[in-house]
């Protein structure tokens, strides 16, 4: 039995001049519903206001709450902070701090939402409001629930705003396998970072991620893997850069997924990036990801 997380309030109504595509959370389920019965569904609650601020500044954190994040931070985020906007950036890191539950619990999770890397402390940026990575990584060790978590990044950005706002907790350790020329301009550090070159096709990128991910796994021992299963690695996705097949994103799932379970490691997936004119497109590359990456969960547990 494969573990979803999803809220109704992922699914919030378009913003003026934005071109996020707020319909595809709401498209990834119903894709997977129409997938059968293998799943169980869970709804998650808000993060708690504690919480952001432990993570982001609270200042902002309060911008975002009360809908009034000023326009030159909307500018970078890409989109304006309506209501439904600031509801939806509080229950999006509970949904990822719920699958990392549900995985140490289950194995596996999925949340059907999330994977806003490239939200800083006192901004967002990138399409990403509040950053759930983090925020559901540092709960997780400051709440003692675990000892060490990895924030695995296989979007086609570097998870910058991860990478800082989890900088010098060596309790969090953080991996991003990239393309090298693309956004964000000024990278962060993260604690291993794996910048490709444009065009990298599936062979090549299948051996560094093995070559790369693998040492750091070994060495750091997490009880917990948070993943940014970023779909915009493809060939052709409107902001990506890389040459990945479909193939070769679902090759890079069931390893992931394979990988993890070998170890005893339970993990939670996030969609992160993908982008197209097709939304109905987009959404299914994510839907095979969570199918990928669940492939050993399905049978009822």
């Amino acid at each position: 039995m494969i573990h979803l997380v999803h809220h109704s309030d992922y699914v919030a109504p378009a913003p003026a001049r934005s071109q996020y595509q707020w319909n595809k959370n709401g498209l990834v389920r119903d894709l997977l519903r129409a997938e059968g019965d293998a799943f169980t569904w869970h709804v998650p609650e808000p993060m708690p206001r504690r919480w952001l601020e432990a993570v982001h500044d609270p200042d902002y954190i309060a911008e975002v709450i009360e809908a009034r994040v000023p326009p030159a931070k909307e500018r970078r985020i890409g989109f304006p902070i309506t209501p439904q906007v600031a509801l939806r950036s509080q229950v999006v890191p509970g949904g990822t701090w719920l699958a990392a539950l549900l995985a140490l619990e289950h194995g596996f999770a999925a949340n059907s939402a999330g994977g806003s890397h490239h939200a800083l402390a006192d901004t967002g940026a990138g399409y990403c409001v509040l950053n759930d990575l983090a925020l559901a990584a540092n709960r997780l060790v400051e709440e003692h629930v675990v000892a060490r978590v990895l924030i695995v990044d296989c979007d086609v950005h570097q998870g910058d705003g991860t990478a800082s706002l989890t900088a010098g907790q060596p309790a969090i350790a953080t991996y991003s396998i990239h393309a090298e020329k693309n956004f964000p301009a000024r990278k962060a550090r993260s604690t291993l970072d794996v910048a490709l070159p444009d065009g990298t096709g599936d062979a090549e990128y299948l051996a560094t991620l093995a070559d790369t991910l693998l040492p750091l796994i070994e060495a750091f021992v997490p009880d917990l893997v948070l993943y940014q299963a970023g779909v915009d690695p493809l060939a052709g996705d409107r902001l990506g850069r890389l040459g990945l097949s479909h193939d070769g994103l679902v090759a890079r799932d069931q390893w992931i997924g394979r990988t993890l379970r070998k170890r005893g490691i339970p993990f939670a997936s996030t969609l992160g990036g993908g982008y197209g004119a097709d939304a109905l497109e987009v959404s299914r590359r994510h839907v095979a990801s969570i199918l990928a990456l669940g492939s050993g969960f399905a049978s009822p547990s």
